[in-house]
């Protein structure tokens, strides 16, 4: 009882670092439990793989690059929630890795327009987004990390302190993820735990979601996008 009493409460209070009052999830402004199809999502593939929405999931079976996108523009604040699990019973891409998010995403190419850059779904095509980003157990599941995409070529800047080798991804485990950006505020969360913790001097305030991951198998479910407020 009390073990579910603690996940109701998480669900509608979170704390944006320790100096700041309390948030609170306002009105849902997106829901999606995948049992319509891909109608809201678009999908780029390095290579062809399984990307498909039925019975309550979202799959992605892929043995390369992917990234799927969420179709509406999301403005803040705003908290981004849903729950990912990482497959692994013998499949060709049950690597257990890269369980990826970009978040308040635009390409520097196309400002206005996120769809109007064609990407192959290769991870260099996405070098020029403007965007945070976080690639949870990259590198076959040895390391987190935290990103602010400045639309550059080249520079994906990374700081020492969003360059970890914990918090890594565990497998046939759900994981139930959320991402913050109230202002300021950047956030990332697995489980409940604060691992990513950004006050962004100059923050990103509309853009994309995307689900990201190359070589690997995950299967998501109850995605869901709510309003901020004090």
């Amino acid at each position: 009882m009390l073990l579910a009493i603690g996940r109701l409460l998480a669900l509608f209070t979170l704390v944006a670092g320790e100096p700041d009052a309390p948030l609170r999830f306002g009105k849902l402004l997106y829901a999606d439990d995948f049992r319509g199809g891909l109608g809201r999502w678009s999908v780029e593939l390095e290579r062809p793989g399984i990307v498909i929405a039925r019975d309550g999931t979202l799959e992605m079976d892929v043995p390369a690059g992917c990234t799927v996108w969420f179709r509406p523009e999301l403005s803040g604040p705003i908290a981004i929630r849903y729950e990912a699990t990482m497959i692994q019973r013998g499949g060709a891409n049950d690597r257990v890795s890269d369980l990826n998010s970009f978040w308040m995403a635009r390409d520097a190419r196309s400002p206005k327009d996120l769809f109007a850059t064609k990407r192959s779904g290769k991870f260099a095509d996405y070098n020029q987004l403007l965007a945070y980003y976080v690639g949870q157990g990259g590198n076959t599941n040895t390391t987190t990390r935290f990103r602010r995409y400045i639309g550059d070529p080249e520079l994906r800047p990374l700081l020492p302190e969003h360059d970890l080798t914990e918090y890594l991804l565990t497998p046939n485990a759900t994981h139930e993820i959320q991402l913050v950006a109230n202002g300021r505020r950047i956030q990332y969360r697995d489980n409940g735990k604060l691992i990513f913790d950004y006050e962004d001097a100059a923050p990103y305030t509309r853009g994309r979601f995307g689900f990201r991951t190359t070589w690997s198998h995950i299967v998501v479910r109850n995605f869901r996008v709510y309003r901020l407020g004090r």
